[in-house]
């Protein structure tokens, strides 16, 4: 029988595990600026958003969505919409990052700082290199992956086998943070343990644990009782 696992730092995290924050709605509440974002840009081409579009949008990549949304466009023009739309979610959301962190996601940060860390997000990676560097969350991170470093976006597995390889970490011992449906799946497919946090749906099946944000105590409870795979 393998002993109890060793902890470090204040945390009371068992040595040997990760965490993986995806970064829209886990490390920000950025999914309402994005709808808005969504809004105005598809104004711009005389297209309505709605709720069925809205409600895709949720963990999905970048380039999925204005290729659903704009059908028939080249590659060069998908990137370029893409490029455009989120210049204008970054224009809407400069000066706010600090007001839109999801409430206790610092502090918890902070006082797992001496622990293997990494953002794993669908997101472009202007968006990415935006909210770490402006919301002075990047000095967490050893491993930073964003949606253009793999071939599959999620709910494929393979960001976060990704970031697991790069964390030097099994992936069944990484705890991924997670706010969609479709990460949720791409987390239990690389074998990894899920926390959801309820920022966007009122619900995340497949998830272990389910918080609303990072002050839940039950959080740190749960965290305390994990153990790398024997």
């Amino acid at each position: 029988m393998p002993g109890p696992a060793k902890s470090s730092g204040s945390s009371g995290l068992a040595e040997g595990l990760g965490l993986v924050f995806d970064m829209d709605g886990v490390l920000v509440h950025s999914n309402p600026v994005h709808v808005e974002a969504w809004e105005i840009f598809n104004r711009r081409y005389g297209l309505e958003t709605t709720a069925s579009m809205l409600h895709q949008m949720y963990g999905r990549r970048n380039d999925e969505l204005i290729r659903e949304f704009f059908p028939g466009l080249t590659a060069e023009e998908v990137a370029a919409r893409g490029a455009a739309k989120e210049k204008l979610y970054r224009e809407m959301v400069a000066g706010r990052i600090e007001e839109i962190l999801v409430p206790g996601v610092r502090p918890f940060l902070e006082s797992h700082r001496r622990h293997a860390m990494a953002v794993a997000s669908n997101a472009e990676a202007a968006n990415v290199a935006f909210v770490l560097d402006r919301g002075r969350l990047r000095q967490y991170f050893r491993v930073v992956v964003d949606g253009h470093q793999v071939r599959y976006p999620k709910p494929h597995p393979e960001i976060y086998q990704r970031t697991a390889e790069l964390l030097g970490i099994a992936a069944r011992d990484c705890v991924v943070f997670e706010d969609s449906l479709l990460g949720v799946q791409a987390a239990r497919a690389a074998g990894s343990r899920v926390v959801g946090l309820l920022t966007t749906h009122d619900d995340l099946p497949g998830a272990d644990l389910k918080i609303d944000n990072f002050s839940n105590g039950n959080l740190c409870e749960w965290l305390l009782v994990q153990k790398p795979a024997a």
